[in-house]
C-alpha cells in the first residue's frame, strides 16, 4: 500500500474485514488449527534457505544504514542482532509443533454449577477477538505471536521492526499458503507492511477496532503505549525484576541463581535488575559473586554504598570497577548486562524496596527459612514470585502452560506469562427449563399455559 495514504485510513482499511475474521477464527475446530499449525512448521522448515537469503538483505541494509564514519563494534552489534540463524529457524519450527500440541483453549469449560431452581451455569473460555501486536523483537517472537494468535482463535494485527522487512516476508508468506491448504481461512492475520510511527500510533488507539494490545518491545515503546493507547494492553513485559538473598540461605545456590537469572539471557524481560542480600551475609556472599560477574560474565555492577565499600573501588582486569548506583538504578529494567545490587537489613526492608519500586515483573526469594519463603510469597505483588529458582523460569513453558506472547504485571486479566489460556476471556452459558426471574409479573394462578391462549 502507498506510503502516502494516511495512517488513520491505512489503519482503518485494516479493521474492514477484522471483525468478521476473528468471528470466523472464534469458531474454527481445535484439529483444524493444530493440523494447520504443523504444516507452518514444516513449511518454515523447507523456506530456511530462502528465510537465509532474505534475512541476508535485511543485514546487508542495517550495515549499510552505518555509513562509513561509524564505529564498527556499533555496526558489528547491530548486523549481529538482526541476522538470524539456522539454528533460529530450527527453533521457530519446533515453537510451531510445540503450540500446535498445546491444549485448545476455545470452549473450555472453567466451571459448572447447578442453581436451586435447576439453571445450569457454566463459564466458558472464548478468544478476544482482534489482537494489536507491537513489536520490536525478532522474527521468532513475530511466528510465536501468529501462532499463538490463531492457536487461541484470535485475529492478529501484527506492526513487526523494520529491521527484519525482508526476513518478515518470507516467513510470512510460506505461513499463510501452508495455513490455507490446512483449511485456515485467508487473511487470518495481517502483517502491517507499513513502518512509519503514525501507524503504530491510529494502532495503539483504535479502541473500535483492537480489543486489547500485546506490545513486545523496550523502554520506549511501552512509553508511547502508555501515552497513547486507548486500548487495554494485555501484556508488555514491563516491570522490574528482583531477587532477595536471605541471611538463612545456602551460598552457592543463591550465587548460581544470580548469575543464572542475569547471564543466561540480559535482554530477557524476566533478567534480574536488582539483587538485595541481607547484610549479614554481604562479605560472605557478594564479593566472588561480583568479581565473577566483572570478569568471567561482562557484566556491569551499579552498588549501593553499603557494597561499594565492602569491595573497594577495585579495577578488574579489562573492566572499570563496580559504579555507585544512583536512584534511577533501582527503577529500571536494564534488558542487558547491568545488573543494580543493595545490601538490605533483613527481609522487611527487602519487601519495602520491592514495594516501592513497582510494578514488579518477577521476584524471587533465596532462603531456607519456610516462614521467610511464605512471608514473601504472601506480600509480594508481582507477575510472578518464585522461591529458590531462577527468574528466567517465570516463562510459559517453565510453567507448564507451553510458549506465552509474553508476560504481564496486570490486574484486571491475568499476571504472568500470557499463553493460549490467557489470550482467551469468559463468558458465561447457562441452560434452563423455563426458569423464571422473582417476582414474575403474572399473577400465581396464571403459570400454566393458559397465557398462550389469548388470541
Amino acid at each position: 500500500m502507498a506510503i502516502d495514504i494516511p495512517a488513520k485510513l491505512y489503519v482503518e482499511k485494516l479493521f474492514k474485514d477484522s471483525r468478521s475474521m476473528a468471528d470466523a477464527l472464534a469458531l474454527l475446530p481445535g484439529p483444524v488449527k493444530s493440523a494447520a499449525l504443523h504444516a507452518m512448521a514444516e513449511r518454515v522448515a523447507s523456506d530456511r534457505d530462502a528465510i537465509l537469503t532474505a534475512n541476508g538483505k535485511d543485514v546487508e541494509t542495517v550495515g549499510k544504514s552505518f555509513g562509513e564514519g561509524a564505529a564498527k563494534e556499533r555496526m558489528k552489534a547491530a548486523v549481529a542482532h538482526v541476522r538470524v540463524t539456522a539454528e533460529q529457524i530450527s527453533r521457530m519450527v519446533e515453537q510451531l509443533h510445540q503450540i500446535a500440541e498445546l491444549p485448545d483453549p476455545v470452549g473450555l469449560v472453567v466451571s459448572r454449577q447447578e442453581r436451586p431452581d435447576g439453571l445450569q451455569v457454566s463459564r466458558v473460555r472464548v478468544p478476544i477477538g482482534v489482537l494489536g501486536v507491537l513489536s520490536e523483537r525478532s522474527p521468532l517472537i513475530t511466528v510465536e505471536s501468529i501462532a499463538l494468535g490463531l492457536k487461541s482463535g484470535n485475529f492478529c494485527l501484527l506492526r513487526t521492526a523494520p529491521e527484519w522487512r525482508h526476513t518478515h516476508q518470507a516467513i510470512d508468506a510460506g505461513l499463510r499458503e501452508a495455513a490455507a491448504k490446512s483449511g485456515i481461512p485467508s487473511g487470518a492475520w495481517v502483517l502491517i507492511d507499513r513502518q512509519d510511527k503514525d501507524v503504530a500510533i491510529e494502532l495503539m488507539r483504535a479502541a473500535k477496532g483492537v480489543d486489547a494490545l500485546i506490545v513486545r518491545g523496550g523502554a520506549g515503546l511501552r512509553k508511547a503505549v502508555a501515552e497513547q493507547a486507548r486500548v487495554p494492553v494485555l501484556c508488555d513485559d514491563g516491570g522490574l525484576t528482583h531477587l532477595y538473598v536471605d541471611g538463612d540461605t545456602d551460598i552457592p545456590m543463591a550465587q548460581n541463581l544470580v548469575i543464572n537469572s542475569k547471564v543466561q539471557q540480559p535482554g530477557a524481560s524476566n533478567s534480574l535488575d536488582t539483587l538485595l542480600v541481607q547484610q549479614v551475609i554481604g562479605r560472605q556472599f557478594l564479593p566472588p559473586l561480583i568479581n565473577r560477574l566483572l570478569d568471567q560474565f561482562k557484566v556491569e555492577v551499579h552498588a549501593c554504598p553499603k557494597t561499594v565499600a565492602l569491595m573497594g573501588q577495585m579495577a578488574m582486569t579489562g573492566h572499570t570497577a563496580i559504579v555507585p548506583a544512583t536512584e534511577a538504578d533501582w527503577r529500571t529494567q536494564f534488558a542487558g548486562p547491568t545488573l543494580a545490587i543493595k545490601m538490605v537489613e533483613g527481609l522487611d526492608e527487602a519487601l519495602a524496596h520491592i514495594a516501592a519500586h513497582r510494578p514488579c515483573l518477577t521476584a524471587v526469594i533465596a532462603t531456607n527459612r519456610y516462614e521467610s519463603a511464605m512471608r514473601f510469597t504472601r506480600e509480594v505483588d508481582a507477575g510472578a514470585v518464585l522461591v529458590n529458582a531462577s527468574t528466567r523460569l517465570h516463562a510459559g513453558e517453565s510453567f507448564g502452560m507451553g510458549q506465552d506472547i509474553g508476560l504481564s504485571v496486570g490486574k484486571l486479566h491475568a499476571k504472568g506469562p500470557i499463553g493460549p489460556e490467557q489470550l482467551t476471556c469468559e463468558k458465561y452459558v447457562a441452560f434452563g427449563s423455563g426458569q423464571l426471574r422473582l417476582p414474575h409479573p403474572v399473577p400465581e394462578t396464571y403459570f400454566d399455559a393458559i397465557m398462550l391462549k389469548r388470541p
